[in-house]
């Protein structure tokens, strides 16, 4: 439930004055000289499908090739021609968890794993995973997969983030994975295989480019030095839910000004809860509103998280409202673009509401009424992303972007082009500020601004 915070009507700046363009470059070179793991995946920011929101451990394989099926279909039209979600870029289609066959197996009992270490694939509901993903690469899709499993969590492992000491069921994992034909795989943080090193070390060394979800939750976490992973959860697991939707975005924050989301090592706050409701969360899962829709895809497009949409594909009704939204080739465009920063909050409201968690025991955390986000969208300082949100839950709100405010801007002029990437129509010349009217609760403008030139 929220309660009423300081009620003064002024933004606050939350970063420092911008930077002049050469220590702006000097800056993002060194930002893109951290390295991630070497493995060629998640130069940009990943895209695809997962079935966990939607089917939770109600999922088999004839569900999972439906989805495939629809992601692959060219159903709807972009811009007047029909287009299939992956030619958007949605083309990784990933199965979650209970796949396995829990059970007791060898003198160690492990719930899912044999005794030399190798997965027990549940027949009755995926007889066949090798034509599965056969497939999806008929497709032109790929496919992706999961482990250290939640359900019937195994205790094959010495349960560390480093240093483990008997690889069976990491090395038995990676076997069947590479045999079955899988792309990608998630690493959840349930079972005793943790050692998020030692996975990475195995996929480079099976000889397949492998892409890697850290399924962590937030505890393991990339350093100065090292990231053996593609992207990294932030945050608890997100729900259908405005509240969560925003705790779970703003566990960006702190890696976007580390510099430690970039190529290959992407931060990210959990699916996309777009078109879902009543999914795993049950009754917290009450399901976004048109403008929280809007707001959530921006805000996850601006921070440069990976995009992995969750919803029924078989319903038309979802597919067809939330279609706009995800297939916005402008704010996909921004997702996918990188120059030298992730994305951040750069102003907000001094008013806010403190609000308790949709699912976390005694969470509560503050939420600035209005709230602005920037991305770089070019490396000489003169065009950016800028994702401005009224989180105010009842009351339209009127919000106003002063130019001078948006980090890193190096116009030599106050002369700004801005372009509405929700509408996809210019909206005209500006010299100082740009405000948007009567914005809805829980609703934002998106914006592609740019200097104009001298002349």
């Amino acid at each position: 439930a929220p309660r009423r915070g300081h009620r003064r009507h002024r933004l606050l700046p939350l970063v420092s004055a911008p930077m002049c363009p050469l220590a702006l470059s000097v800056a993002l070179t060194t930002i893109t000289a951290v390295v991630g793991i070497e493995n060629g995946k998640g130069l940009t920011p990943p895209m695809g499908w997962r079935s966990w929101n939607l089917y939770g451990k109600n999922v088999d394989q004839d569900l999972m090739r439906e989805a495939m099926t629809r992601i692959a279909a060219r159903e709807r039209e972009v811009d007047g021609k029909l287009t299939s979600l992956c030619d958007l870029g949605y083309c990784d289609v990933g199965l979650d968890d209970n796949w396995q066959e829990c059970g007791q197996y060898g003198k160690d009992k492990f719930t899912y794993h044999m005794e030399d270490g190798t997965p027990v694939v549940n027949k009755e509901r995926f007889p066949n995973l090798k034509n599965l993903t056969d497939y999806a690469h008929s497709l032109n899709l790929t496919a992706g997969w999961y482990f250290n499993n939640c359900i019937c969590r195994d205790h094959c492992g010495n349960g560390q983030d480093k240093g483990e000491t008997d690889p069976r069921c990491y090395k038995g994992d990676v076997q069947a994975l590479v045999d079955y034909g899988f792309d990608s795989v998630k690493l959840d943080n349930c079972g005793a295989q943790e050692d998020l090193g030692l996975w990475a070390e195995l996929f480079n060394k099976s000889g397949h480019s492998i892409m890697i979800e850290n399924c962590h939750w937030g505890k393991t976490v990339p350093t100065k030095t090292e990231c053996p992973w593609n992207f990294y959860r932030t945050s608890h697991d997100i729900r259908a839910n405005y509240i969560s939707v925003v705790y779970n975005l703003l566990t960006t924050v702190k890696w976007a000004r580390q510099n430690l989301s970039y190529p290959g090592c992407w931060a990210y706050p959990d699916m996309l809860e777009v078109g879902c409701k009543h999914g795993a969360g049950g009754l917290i899962d009450i399901g976004l509103n048109p403008a929280e829709t809007r707001t959530h895809f921006g805000a996850w497009c601006i921070v440069s998280s990976p995009l992995t949409l969750s919803h029924n594909l078989t319903d038309e009704a979802i597919s067809n409202a939330v279609w706009p939204i995800i297939s916005n080739r402008e704010a996909i465009a921004v997702n996918q673009a990188w120059f030298g920063h992730s994305g951040s909050p750069f102003s907000q409201s001094e008013d806010f509401e403190h609000f308790e968690h949709p699912e976390v025991e005694n969470l509560k955390f503050p939420i600035a009424l209005h709230q602005y986000f920037y991305k770089p969208m070019s490396w000489d300082g003169r065009k950016f992303a800028v994702l401005m949100i009224n989180h105010i839950p009842l009351l339209h709100s009127n919000l106003t972007l002063k130019f001078e405010m948006i980090p890193t801007l190096a116009c030599s002029k106050p002369s700004y082009k801005v372009r509405s990437i929700w509408d996809k129509e210019d909206q005209g010349v500006f010299n100082a500020e740009f405000t948007a009217t009567r914005v809805k609760p829980h609703d934002s403008v998106f914006l592609l601004i740019e200097c104009l030139d001298e002349s």
